[in-house]
This record gives structure tokens, C-alpha cells and sequence, in this order.
């Protein structure tokens, strides 16, 4: 769930037709106006839950993690609860909490009754999920920014495969707070206008939250997580290296992971944020390792940057793509102006209502994070 609405139909409808979840908001910005890929349902009641897990973090986790509920209740019952785990990405938590709190503060002089330290717990999110679902497996939260979930679905992955869990529920979620949206800002990171990737007129991002959430095990499926690559570079604390060579070494190595070539991908998933540094920097990489010819979108131009449930929310684009739904593999478009910078490697861009006339076989997500996190995933149809 994200911008886009609720649910995997509706979100992958609406993604797929390029329907843009973006919209100008003051509700997060000091009465500023700006836009932003916020969620617009009305979320679940927390009351039911200790007070240290209630958050818009975790009400967003609820919604999600509900659409998968049956299929870990299968999991459990097949494997036991000790043996389905929980391995997570985010980067708020229960931020938003903590600013309501303070500024309650400010006014009355205490602290609210309603708020925890807890809620602001990187490890809340797995803790919560591990309360709802009933698993008593490894529980624990990846936090490397944008690269969060992209990580988490990695270590996921490797549990699996190294006996540690039968069935490991994975994902990310991040909700809207003002502290990251000032954040941004103060880096000139954030655009008054939808954001503009690999565009000359490109201004920087548009920050969204969202929640998606995979029940990742060994059996056969439509879509496998085939391969994954990580890297750090460590080239600087918020820009990315313009090398591109932790990107690239991210991504080959998820191609060898998976034993797949350049040419086998049919699709990329873009991180295209709008940034000036890092729309060059993946420009470069991605036309290096796949030429101009595979085609790639951004799709933060729908949900706004989801930070870190960003990798989780665009593997459920690659995974939107790869259905046996989408018959004629109609691929997420790239919005933008059209306008290319010179400056920019030339790469391929999925026009509005584009298809291959079948679903893509093999695709493949990036993520770059601050300070040198990188992660790149490999789908492969069965």
C-alpha cells in the first residue's frame, strides 16, 4: 500500500496505467505546500497493541501485512511458528510520534500519555509484526536508508538458504514524518513539482511512504527472487559515488547470483530519485552493463520516494510486471517530461502503455542509498 491505494490489485492497476499518486500537501511541511506520495486511507485502530508499537509506521505495516495473513497462517501451520521469521527494512519508525509528542511538550510542558520512546524503535516494526502474526522466529529491521528493504529482502533470502527459516515474512515500510522531509530539504534534495527523473529539468525528489510486504519460502511461485547483490562504497555520507562503481559491482554480482546475463533482463526497475547526482550516476551504470536498448522506468514518480520500504514497494512493481495478470507485460511507464540531459548516459525509457507481449522473464531493482548502500535484486519468472 503506498500513494496508489491499497491492495495489490488496485496498486498494480493504477501503477501499471502510470496513475500518479503525487500530490501537494502542508500536512508534513510547517504549513509549506509540497508535494508528497502520502497515504490517504484511513488507518487501523493500534489500540489493541502495546503503546510502544502504536505508530503510523505500523498502522501502514497492518494494512499490508494483513493481505498476506492467510499465507503465513499456512506457514506456521506447516513449518511451526519458530520456524517463519521476519526480516524488515525501514528508516522512521515511529518518528511522526516523537515530533506530535514534542511539540505537546512545547505546549503543556510533558510529555503525552499516549507516547513511548518505544514507538521510535527501529525494532518496533518487527516486533509488531511478530505480535500479529504470531512467529517466533528471528525477528529483526534492516536500516541502511533507501536501501532498507532492498537489504532486508537479501538477508531474507540467505536465511532460507542457510536453514535458518522454512518461510521469512520480508518487506519494508516507511511512513511521512517532518523530521525526514526537513532532512531532504536541508540537502536541497526536495522538488516543489512532481519529481523529473533523468530529465534536464530535473530538481530532486518527492518523498512518499508506503508498505509492502513478501512471504518468501522455497516453493515454486509465478516470480522467484532469484539473485541479489550489495555493496558499500562509503564514497561520501549522502551523495553517491559518480564512478558508479559500487552500483555496478551491486548489480553484477545479483547477476551472477541469479546466473543470468545483462541481455537475459527484460526490465529494470530504476531508483531514478530526481537527484542531480544520483539520476547520472545510474545513467552511467545502467547503460554500461545493459546499453541503450532494455527498458527501464523509475516509478517514484508514482508513489514519491518511499525511502526505506522503497525496495520492497518497487520489487512489487517487478513482481506487478512478471504476473500471470498482466498478460500482455505492460511495464510500469517512466513519467517525466521527456526532455533527456545531455549528461546523462542515454537509456530507455518505458513509454506510457508499453508492453513486451508477454510478461517479462527477467528483471532486475536497484537501490542506492546515503553512504555508499547499494542493493540490486533479480526476478525471474518459473
Amino acid at each position: 500500500m503506498c500513494a496508489l491505494g491499497s491492495g495489490r490489485a488496485t496498486v498494480a492497476s493504477r501503477a501499471l496505467t502510470g496513475l500518479s499518486g503525487i500530490e501537494a500537501t502542508s500536512d508534513f511541511a510547517n504549513g509549506a505546500s509540497i508535494p508528497l506520495g502520502m497515504v490517504r486511507d484511513v488507518l487501523p485502530s493500534l489500540d489493541a497493541y502495546a503503546l510502544e508499537l502504536r505508530s503510523r509506521n505500523n498502522q501502514l505495516a497492518l494494512i499490508a501485512a494483513s493481505q498476506i495473513q492467510e499465507a503465513v497462517a499456512t506457514a506456521i501451520g506447516r513449518y511451526g511458528a519458530h520456524r517463519v521469521a521476519i526480516v524488515v527494512g525501514t528508516s522512521t519508525s515511529g518518528i511522526g510520534e516523537s515530533e506530535k509528542a514534542l511539540r505537546a511538550r512545547v505546549q503543556t510542558g510533558e510529555l503525552p500519555h499516549d507516547f513511548s520512546l518505544g514507538q521510535q524503535e527501529l525494532g518496533s516494526l518487527s516486533a509488531f509484526l511478530a505480535k500479529y502474526f504470531g512467529v517466533t522466529g528471528a525477528a529483526y529491521v534492516h536500516s541502511s536508508a533507501c536501501a532498507s528493504s532492498a537489504k532486508a529482502m537479501a538477508s531474507a533470502a540467505r536465511l532460507i538458504r542457510n536453514g535458518l527459516a522454512d518461510a521469512v515474512i520480508t518487506g519494508g515500510v516507511d511512513s511521512l514524518c517532518g523530521f525526514t522531509i526537513a532532512g531532504f530539504a536541508s540537502l536541497n534534495l526536495v522538488s516543489n513539482h512532481r519529481c523529473n527523473p533523468f530529465s534536464v529539468n530535473r530538481d530532486g525528489i518527492n518523498i512518499g511512504e508506503g508498505a509492502a510486504f513478501f512471504l518468501m519460502t522455497r516453493d515454486p511461485s509465478t516470480v522467484r527472487l532469484a539473485g541479489w547483490g550489495e555493496s558499500s562504497d562509503g564514497h561520501h555520507f549522502s551523495a553517491p559515488d559518480p564512478s558508479g562503481r559500487g552500483a555496478a559491482i551491486a548489480i553484477e554480482a545479483a547477476l551472477v547470483s541469479a546466473q543470468v546475463r545483462a541481455p537475459d533482463v527484460e526490465y529494470v526497475n530504476l531508483h531514478a530519485t530526481g537527484s542531480k547526482a544520483n539520476d547520472e550516476m545510474e545513467g552511467l551504470v545502467i547503460s554500461t552493463l545493459f546499453g541503450s536498448d532494455t527498458p527501464t522506468s523509475g516509478t517514484k514518480q508514482l508513489t514519491g520516494h518511499t525511502l526505506g520500504a522503497a525496495g520492497a514497494l518497487e520489487a512489487a512493481m517487478c513482481w506487478f510486471a512478471m504476473d500471470d495478470a498482466n498478460r500482455s507485460g505492460v511495464l510500469p511507464p517512466h513519467l517525466w517530461d521527456g526532455h533527456a540531459d545531455p549528461a546523462i548516459a542515454p537509456i530507455r525509457k518505458v513509454a506510457m502503455n508499453e508492453s513486451l507481449g508477454h510478461p517479462p522473464r527477467v528483471t532486475l531493482s536497484t537501490s542506492f542509498a546515503f553512504g555508499g548502500a547499494n542493493a540490486a535484486l533479480v526476478f525471474c519468472r518459473e
